[in-house]
């Protein structure tokens, strides 16, 4: 079975100021293909999230990428995002879809675990997302994800995987070359030495 081409799957910093950052993302865009953006913002308030969702929603579909809300089901809907992705413990899978309705996406974090991986595939989910299989500085990772995990799912399931969790240009090739179907990238992107833009077309050099 051929596999389509690994794409880029951008993760906002946890913290940002939206105005500066609106205009971050728009050079990032730029550099090359981006399939999803998602907004991922920590210890805000809902008005926050949905001022800086407004903004980069705006940037990110302009670009033609997906916008994706982190954890929030019901603010994905109030700013009419493309969809929601959701952790193990944030809204379960099932109410998240009853949330954002059949025609939005809902990604599913798995951590390393087959089993709930097929569970949320099977329950409808769009995504699936492993890792970390790198050490990161964004979030402290539950659990550690080998390359192996990803080469049996795209061998065995349909549903697309995602790859997370400290991810860089120096280090992605083994994840793409198991299969994976997006890789997950904040700061390998954000804090690229010659800036966001030239991350992109790094990772799109690697995955053509």
């Amino acid at each position: 079975m051929s596999k389509t081409r690994c794409r880029l799957y951008l993760v906002t910093p946890a913290k940002l100021e939206p105005k500066a950052f609106a205009d971050t993302l728009k050079r990032a865009l730029s550099g090359g293909d981006v399939s999803t953006v998602q907004l991922r913002l920590k210890d805000v308030s809902d008005e926050e999230i949905l001022h800086a969702g407004d903004l980069l929603m705006k940037v990110t579909q302009r670009a033609d990428a997906a916008f994706i809300v982190n954890d929030r089901p019901d603010l994905a809907v109030r700013l009419g995002a493309d969809g929601v992705h959701v952790g193990q413990e944030d809204a379960a899978y099932s109410d998240a879809r009853a949330a954002v309705g059949p025609d939005r996406i809902v990604g599913v974090t798995c951590h390393n675990s087959r089993h709930l991986a097929v569970e949320a595939a099977e329950a409808g989910a769009d995504y699936v997302a492993f890792g970390a299989f790198f050490p990161t500085a964004t979030k402290e990772p539950k659990t550690r994800a080998e390359p192996e995990l990803i080469q049996w799912w795209s061998q065995t399931m349909l549903v697309p995987c995602v790859a997370i969790g400290g991810i860089t240009v120096a280090n992605a090739r083994p994840l793409i070359e198991v299969g994976a179907d997006f890789l997950a990238v904040s700061s390998g992107v954000w804090d690229y030495a010659n800036g966001p833009e030239a991350a992109v077309k790094a990772f799109n050099a690697l995955f053509s």
